[in-house]
């Protein structure tokens, strides 16, 4: 959520003739930064932070990961060339 802006639930019903989950149509800067969100997560519920709290907090996190991560215009997805 904090990083596509939809749910899973929410991409699987919006495109339901594609298999796999949404991971499976993300950029490698996309899967980097949610693997990163994922341990700051973690970490932020093991600090007693409100869901609310983190979903900004990992927001803010996702959006400047994003602009750094995607400076190389040489990525792509994986598998993909």
């Amino acid at each position: 959520m904090a990083l596509s802006g939809i749910t899973a639930k929410e991409w699987r019903e919006e495109n339901p003739d594609k298999k796999g989950n949404i991971r499976d149509y993300a950029y490698i800067s996309q899967l980097v930064c949610l693997s990163n969100l994922e341990n700051l997560n973690a970490l932020f519920i093991n600090e007693n932070v409100s869901q609310n709290e983190r979903l900004l907090k990992l927001n803010k996190i996702a959006i400047h990961q994003m602009k750094l991560l995607t400076e190389d215009s040489n990525i792509t997805r994986l598998g993909r060339k």
